[in-house]
């Protein structure tokens, strides 16, 4: 635990003040030798404490210069990084036709995403589960299941459906109508253009707190329908999760990298997508870092 330089001082001065006290109220009620013995003592005290406090501000001080030269690091990298990235990223993924499936409800910076434009890669689409996604309200579900005529009505079946209808509706225009519906209810969020030809999908998930069977009865009905259809899929998620989906969407045998907020992560995801798959990231569910950069 990290306690502030000011805690410290504080509490050396409180120190100070109570041994002032102490030698005060001392001298008053003993006698002169045994006040003498205290006095020394006090004062042997006093000697060390500040030996310490003097100690604390050499510490303070080292410390704040390693924080200055990591800053400075870091800066450097970070420019590194974006004169670096145009060359590596160019036309790797030209004329490809991306959609993209937010499903973690927390939303995800855009850099990852205009990087992507970076590739020549189109990103045609974005569907983002919401937080308003939760089909617990049983009226949520009734009006679900009236709407796509369903006979089961329990929240693991209309969720399937759900993703079944999103993934539909992802790369055909017979059922817009339907995503429109679930956007009005506060479910998901559409942009982008639907009933497109797609090159791959990619999956952002994880969860920041929990939210039990929404990747078994969401993501992974989504993925395999895309499967289905020999369509791509990537997972991926950003490295400060709570509940990380990369051991589920690894069941199925999909690339993912589980770093995607850092630039090693987003290069990872654009080489996965040219043609060289694995899972990568920083996690224990990585197999490496990221994948031989060519």
């Amino acid at each position: 635990m990290i306690i502030d330089f000011k805690y410290h001082v504080a509490s050396l001065v409180a120190v100070f003040l109570a041994l002032g006290i102490g030698i005060l109220v001392g001298s008053s009620f003993l006698g002169e030798n045994v006040n003498e013995a205290i006095i020394q003592q006090q004062k042997q005290i006093v000697s060390n404490l500040n030996r310490d406090f003097e100690q604390m501000r050499q510490d303070h001080k080292v410390a704040q210069e390693e924080i200055e030269a990591y800053k400075s690091d870091l800066n450097i990298s970070k420019q590194f990084e974006e004169q670096v990235l145009p060359t590596l990223f160019s036309g790797k993924l030209a004329e490809k036709q991306i959609a993209v499936i937010e499903t973690n409800s927390y939303g995800f910076h855009d850099d990852w995403i205009e990087n992507l434009g970076i590739t020549g890669a189109n990103v045609v689409s974005i569907t983002a589960v919401l937080d308003g996604f939760d089909l617990s309200q049983e009226e949520i579900r009734n009006s679900i299941k009236t709407k796509l005529m369903l006979k089961d009505d329990s929240e693991g079946a209309v969720s399937q459906e759900l993703a079944r209808e999103i993934a539909e509706g992802i790369i055909s225009a017979q059922n817009l109508e339907n995503l429109h519906y679930f956007e009005q209810l506060g479910l998901i969020k559409n942009s982008g253009d639907y009933g497109v030809p797609i090159d791959a999908v990619i999956f952002v998930g994880g969860s920041q707190e929990e939210v039990g069977q929404r990747c078994a009865n969401l993501d992974i009905p989504m993925m395999n329908y895309f499967l289905e259809r020999n369509i791509p899929v990537f997972g991926v998620e950003t490295s400060d999760v709570a509940y990380s989906y990369m051991k589920e969407y690894q069941k199925l045998k999909v690339s993912t990298v589980d770093n995607i907020d850092m630039i090693p992560g987003q290069l990872s995801l654009v080489m996965s997508v040219y043609g060289k798959p694995g899972n990568y990231g920083i996690k224990t569910t990585a197999r490496q870092l990221m994948p031989e950069v060519q």
